[in-house]
Formats: structure tokens, C-alpha cells, sequence
């Protein structure tokens, strides 16, 4: 079965830097996209970013542009989300995401930013 598993978050100050990973397993990972949400206390799940199956298209949210950088390894089934520069505002659950349909989520995994 299809499951995805990040790992990576945790406790950082402003300013400073996490990597999160996502391994894949149970479908053919290099034929998706994957994408990367967050979701902060009180608020709805929102996009971070998302690239492409062969990771030659990436996008980014607005409110992260320039700060993360999404990337993927296709041959150890793993995406990333390097996170640089964190704000209070960072402070959320993220979450990857396949699209292989219908689309599935892992468990996700808590990312604090806090002085």
C-alpha cells in the first residue's frame, strides 16, 4: 500500500534552517509529482510546494518563495523541503502529498519556530 512518511521537523529559532523528508513507498514514485502543505493552529491546510515527476518544475507559495526549496531523489523514493530563514509564521504541521490518484498524505510532521 501506498504510504508516506516525513520526518525532519522539529524545534528551531527564528532565522534559522530544517530540511523535511518525505519517503515514498508502494507506487511508482518517479511517475508522480509530489507536493508539500502545512497547516498552522486555527488555519486550513495550505500548498507550500510542489514539483514535478522528473523534478524539473517546482513552484512555490508566495509566503515562501525565495526561503524553500523543494527537491526529490527518485531513486531513494524521497522528497525534501529545505526550509531557510524561518518566521514565527512557519510554525505548522507539514505535510507532503502524492499525486498519484487519488492523492494521498502522510502523517505529517510539526515544524516550531520559536525565539
Amino acid at each position: 500500500q501506498v504510504q508516506l512518511v516525513e520526518s525532519g521537523g522539529g524545534l528551531v529559532q527564528p532565522g534559522g534552517s530544517l530540511r523535511l523528508s518525505c519517503a515514498a513507498s508502494g507506487f511508482s514514485f518517479a511517475s508522480y509529482g509530489m507536493k508539500w502543505h502545512r497547516q498552522a493552529p486555527g488555519k486550513e491546510r495550505e500548498l507550500v510546494a510542489g514539483i514535478s515527476a522528473s523534478g524539473g518544475g517546482t513552484s512555490y507559495a508566495d509566503s515562501v518563495k525565495g526561503r524553500f526549496t523543494i527537491s526529490r531523489d527518485n531513486a531513494k523514493n524521497t522528497v525534501y523541503l529545505q526550509m531557510n530563514s524561518l518566521k514565527l509564521e512557519d510554525t505548522a504541521v507539514y505535510y507532503c502529498n502524492a499525486l498519484r490518484p487519488p492523492g494521498y498524505w502522510g502523517q505529517g510532521t510539526q515544524v516550531t519556530v520559536s525565539s
